[in-house]
């Protein structure tokens, strides 16, 4: 019994890793130059040194030329499909669609495998089991415990373009729970949680959703579009971070770290404005033209004695003040 079990968890544990390979070449792909190790790490939730291994994986056992700019991945050149009509990572999200289908009633199961064994022939040969590992088991439901599965579910909304019935549990009124139907049109890692931008036929509006706040997620039938002029970009606005609303009118911001953190802080990008210079001394400059927001009060806090705010001198007021109201409440419960 025990060595089934351990052969079994081995092999979730290979379909697990297949699927994080195959997204991270679609990432690279789609985005080349802004996934870092670093980013890469954080997005899949384990180590730098297990990314580093996925990444020699996919340089020397699948061929693919990737190459790495002292601060992030590309590839210099893309494996060419026999078509047109596809680009390397629509192909893969195609694929992974028509065998989510084959769980579903009503579809021709010989005509959709014909169709499968079709767009496998156009991959490289090297691609193929990866491609048939990753795709085995795409789930229908999901639920909050199951972070990975929801994630997966949320993917699969997207690739598909079906609607997603939610319950979902607010911030405010004490996490009411509620039922939305919800159509996403972005998944994005932020900090150490992952946030889904839909549409939301209950508000009418495209609102944010903290994916671990969703109780339960369930695949509908329906299919929705995302709009042409939508643009993630634009819905989150220039200020920092993803809290819409909340953000001042942009403003320049000059901050001045310690050498340590500051060569961390400069390896990942923040903001589109950041600019990053080294000091004679080797602390490090960082400039944004951002609107802030109570998260750039927490991020900087998070940094203490490692950053300090030049410009603008109500922001570094502020820092100052959140300072002192942590160290009167440490005082307090030391009392």
């Amino acid at each position: 019994m025990n060595k089934k079990l351990v052969s079994g968890n081995g092999r979730d544990n290979q379909i697990r890793r297949t699927a994080r390979i195959l997204e991270i070449i679609q990432q690279i792909a789609s985005s080349p130059g802004y996934w870092s190790r670093s980013t890469l790490s954080e997005h899949h939730e384990i180590g730098e040194r297990m990314i580093q291994k996925d990444i020699e994986l996919i340089r020397w056992r699948l061929n693919l030329p990737l190459i790495h700019n002292g601060t992030a991945y590309s590839f210099e050149r893309l494996p060419q499909l026999p078509t047109a009509a596809y680009s390397f990572s629509e192909a893969v999200a195609l694929l992974m669609a028509a065998k989510a289908a084959q769980s579903l009633p009503g579809v021709n199961s010989a005509e959709l495998a014909a169709a499968i064994a079709r767009i496998e022939s156009i991959f490289p040969d090297d691609l193929r089991p990866l491609l048939r590992e990753a795709t085995e088991k795409l789930p229908r439901s999901a639920i909050k415990s199951h972070r990975q599965t929801m994630l997966s579910l949320l993917n699969r909304s997207l690739v598909e373009r079906k609607k997603l019935k939610i319950r979902y549990a607010t911030s405010s009124r004490a996490g009411k729970v509620s039922e939305r139907c919800v159509e996403p049109y972005h998944l994005m890692p932020y900090g150490r949680s992952w946030h889904l931008i839909a549409f939301d036929h209950k508000r009418k509006a495209t609102l944010q959703f903290k994916v671990d706040r969703i109780q339960e997620a369930i695949l509908l039938d329906e299919t929705y579009f995302i709009p042409h002029d939508f643009d993630v970009d634009a819905y989150l606005g220039t200020g920092w971070g993803i809290m819409r609303g909340s953000a001042t009118e942009p403003e320049e911001v000059v901050l001045i770290f310690e050498p340590e953190a500051g060569r961390w802080v400069a390896e990942e990008e923040w903001h589109s404005s950041q600019n990053s210079d080294e000091l004679n001394d080797g602390r490090i400059e960082i400039t944004f033209h951002v609107g802030i927001t109570p998260e750039m009060v927490s991020w900087l806090l998070y940094y203490g004695g490692n950053v300090r705010v030049k410009r603008p001198l109500w922001l570094r007021a502020e820092v100052q003040k959140q300072h002192e109201k942590g160290m009167k409440k440490q005082e307090q419960i030391n009392a």
